[in-house]
């Protein structure tokens, strides 16, 4: 194709043939104001109205069914041999065009255009002398409240674009509307009072989705009305994309939970909440497209336990899923799952080693923390050993996770992913009995990672709690994985209310027990279980208190017999802090044995007495920002620091300290590897019937009594058609920060120098003055512009910009700029010591 020459604004521009004046605009950086245009969309002219739209209940009839759009008309700029101005959006280059983008003629045609536009929207904000920095609580011009803008003021696109074209003085005042407006939506909220008819959503919804869920009609004055095709957002096939709210340049719809500044992490919720920030709209539109080998790679990129985290992780993105808004959230975790289940190695040939490093690092402790900083660790070159207590690796997930929930092949085969690129694994090494950190160091060790988590179970001491028939949750839980002898009688009493308290009940359903009820001191909304376990327990006959706790274990002849429990009446007090409180009830129920899991904690007792390595509340104090203690080069993570009990989040500790060690040990700390590329976003989504309504896959699960008769896994995941039925559920909002947006108007802040204050009019008005941190110097009203600007320019060395505007009322606009300064930061421009302090 070839190339275009022409000059804007006596600026030499070059651009490929089929170029409108508005893209070459933008394309030298020029600016040309628009409101109906937008980079992402086709141009808004000549659209043709639906026959009928609605408003909720509320149904628009065209009633100008000859008539098509025109568009903003802002854009009109001047072409060299044209007669009349031509818009820009609309008129494409052409050889030795010679284009003026900004002259009287042009702003004043401008201001003509914006006049109805601003006619049928609140702009008495607008055209305050006080709207930079108002925070729309009060208004010092008595203005009426239902006449004020919108939350958006102050960062809104028709503001900007209203500021700079310039608000003509003939444009009246704004009627009061009373058009539908929809707050309880999914998502985003709808305001027909203060749609301006630009179309973007309309287009963006048809022309950048395929979706066609808006239109819009003709009223009997001539104004475009926006509505849905049905009456209702769900009835219409909604997407619920919200791509409609990014390109809209009013509050006439917005967010109802993105922050200014925030959105991408309160548009991808799911990514932002995953601690591990693994990439998940990518892998679920890839599931979606059936690329299941390439989903694996994207999550790979993040996590070495794709098949693991698929079945026990805490799945904190499903909580925020903003699909969940619509009806349910998608079964993140699930379609996690699937793809792990089929991984066909790719990630093995996409993801590289570094060289070796010829530095070597100890790692303490086979579970998910350190398993992970041993796999990252040695991708980057370092000779790796991991020295493990027990006889296998994975550490909590192994002797904590029953096989129900996480089968022992899966386990197995992402540790020897791990382990098979080299690293050393040493079992039956306990530190402080086997090693020690001090012969570590001298053994020529550049860096220790302590990662041995929480092994042991928290015990409490009660009446009867020495009994031989009292066990203790994670030591139940690890003879259980261990396949030892384990003698259960027929009544197990299990106390705790957590996913331990879950697994032991469900275990010792399946290690014979014939009755088995749990009692925790916490209500069943407050229990600290994953619902989803608890179901699953209630489901297998498991018996559930909640709200009573042990008093004491009753004994006869040496035997238990049951527990006499108190009921407890809050938990927590006031500020979340645990703090039970009991009442004066008490109830007796039977059981032959009991199984405390109240609770984990940590050994360490391999700690030397002086240790640099601080302790405090049982776990090891650690810089938080790179894990490292209080010795130099021992770092540690996971729940030997915080206690926090999740799978990802021990990846992520170990993640932590692999990029920290990297870093201490000459390395740039950049763990991270991307094994897919990604390309530019399709935006396409498609019309689907009722999408909105598509309900949650099932998850396929072993029947309640099969489940008793061993440890097989009770989840049978998705098929491929079921994993990809969910995966079309997904919103895709990740695709709306690829949206583009219209430039802004040029800062209006000129550089303080000779040369620009000599274009200054010799004339009434105020200036204002600014220096490289942007904080105004002064704000000073003055008959002659240029030559006060002048005189400071001699005298001041800390103004670098100035603005100006021409006011023949100068004394009474310099009062309000200094008021409004006032009323956002509270002293005077310069901190009240400027050696301007004279001009004000």
């Amino acid at each position: 194709m070839s190339n275009i020459s022409l000059t804007i604004n006596d600026q030499s521009v070059e651009v490929p043939n089929g170029t409108t004046v508005l893209e070459a605009a933008r394309s030298a950086e020029i600016y040309i104001p628009t409101l109906c245009s937008h980079p992402d969309l086709p141009v808004a002219k000549n659209l043709q109205p639906a026959e009928i739209v609605y408003q909720g209940k509320r149904t628009l009839k065209n009633a100008l069914p000859e008539t098509v759009t025109e568009g903003c008309g802002l854009c009109v700029v001047e072409v060299e041999g044209m007669p009349d101005l031509v818009e820009s959006c609309n008129t494409l280059v052409e050889n030795d065009m010679i284009i003026t983008t900004e002259n009287d003629r042009i702003k004043t045609t401008r201001q003509e255009n914006l006049t109805p536009i601003l006619t049928r929207h609140p702009h008495t904000c607008l055209t305050c002398a006080q709207q930079e920095g108002c925070s729309l609580t009060q208004c010092s011009s008595n203005v009426p409240e239902n006449e004020w803008c919108c939350p958006l003021f102050g960062h809104c696109e028709l503001q900007n674009v209203a500021n700079y074209v310039g608000i003509s003085d003939s444009t009246p005042r704004w009627l009061l509307t009373d058009l539908p407006v929809f707050k309880g939506d999914p998502l985003f909220e709808r305001d027909y009072n203060l749609c301006i008819g630009c179309t973007r959503c309309i287009r963006a919804c048809r022309d950048l989705k395929s979706v066609e869920a808006l239109n819009f009609v003709y009223d009997e004055n001539g104004n475009i009305q926006v509505g849905t095709v049905k009456p209702s957002l769900e009835e219409s096939g909604c997407k619920f994309c919200t791509v409609c709210v990014e390109v809209c340049p009013t509050g006439a719809l917005m967010d109802k939970a993105v922050r200014p500044g925030k959105k991408e992490e309160d548009i991808v919720t799911c990514r932002e909440a995953c601690p591990a920030h693994i990439d998940t709209p990518e892998y679920l539109k890839l599931i979606a497209e059936g690329k299941r080998d390439k989903a694996n790679v994207v999550i790979r990129e993040k996590v070495p336990f794709p098949g693991i985290l698929g079945r026990v992780c805490a799945h904190p993105c499903e909580d925020v899923c903003r699909r969940g808004e619509v009806n349910e959230s998608i079964s993140i975790c699930a379609l996690k799952r699937y793809v792990a289940d089929g991984d066909d190695e790719l990630w093995k040939k996409l993801s590289q080693a570094k060289t070796d490093t010829g530095k070597k690092v100890a790692v303490v402790g086979a579970g998910p923390a350190g398993l992970t900083a041993a796999f990252y660790l040695r991708k980057q070159g370092y000779s790796v050993v991991i020295f493990e207590a027990r006889k296998k690796a994975g550490g909590m997930m192994r002797y904590g996770i029953p096989a129900y929930r996480l089968p022992r092949d899966v386990l197995d085969k992402e540790i020897k992913d791990i382990l098979s690129l080299g690293v050393d694994f040493k079992p039956g090494h306990r530190l402080g009995r086997d090693i020690t950190l001090g012969q570590l160091m001298s053994d020529g060790y550049d860096a220790v990672f302590l990662a041995m988590g929480a092994q042991l179970s928290h015990r409490i001491t009660i009446e009867g709690s020495d009994s031989p028939d009292v066990k203790w949750g994670i030591d139940f839980l690890a003879k259980v994985a261990e396949a030892k002898e384990i003698t259960l009688k027929n009544r197990i009493i299990v106390i705790g209310g957590g996913d331990v308290a879950v697994d032991a009940a469900m275990s010792a359903r399946r290690c014979g027990a014939k009755e088995v009820t749990m009692v925790c001191l916490e209500s069943r909304d407050e229990m600290p279980a994953h619902s989803w376990e608890i179901e699953n327990a209630l489901a297998e006959g498991v018996k559930l208190k909640p709200s009573w706790g042990p008093h004491k274990i009753l004994r006869e002849n040496g035997q238990i017999n049951g527990v006499e429990l108190v009921q407890c009446t809050r938990v927590f007090d006031d500020q979340g802090i645990f703090s039970p409180t009991f009442g004066d009830n008490h109830k007796i129920i039977e059981g032959d044995q009991v199984i405390f899991a109240i609770g984990q904690t940590t050994d360490l007792s391999f700690l030397e007495n002086g240790s640099p390595v601080s302790v405090n509340n049982g776990l090891i104090v650690v810089n938080e920002d790179i894990l490292e203690t209080g010795q130099e080069g021992i770092y540690a993570g996971g729940d030997i620091t915080t206690m926090s009990g999740t799978i990802i989040d021990a990846i992520v500790a170990g993640r932590k300290a692999a990029t920290s060690i990297d870093k201490s040990l000459g390395g740039t700390g950049d763990i991270d590897e991307i094994l897919f590329k990604r390309n530019t976003p399709n935006q396409h989504l498609g019309r689907d019937e009722n999408f909105a309504l598509w309900q949650r896959e099932e998850i396929p699960e072993l029947e309640p009594k099969a489940r008793r008769q061993g440890f097989s896994e009770i989840s049978l995941g998705y098929d491929a058609e079921q994993a990809v039925r969910e995966a079309k559920r997904c919103l895709q909002c990740d695709l709306r920060l690829a949206v583009k947006s219209n430039p802004s108007p040029p800062a209006k802040w000129l550089m303080f120098n000779e040369e620009m204050i000599n274009q200054v009019p010799v004339t009434e008005g105020v200036f204002q003055l600014l220096d490289d941190n942007n904080n105004v110097l002064a704000i000073c009203g003055t008959a002659n512009l240029r030559e006060l600007l002048l005189e400071e320019l001699s005298k001041n060395e800390n103004a670098t910009r100035f603005e100006y505007e021409e006011n023949k009322m100068y004394s009474q606009r310099e009062s309000e700029l200094i008021q409004q300064y006032l009323q956002q930061y509270g002293e005077m421009p310069g901190g009240g010591d400027s050696d301007l302090d004279d001009l004000f």
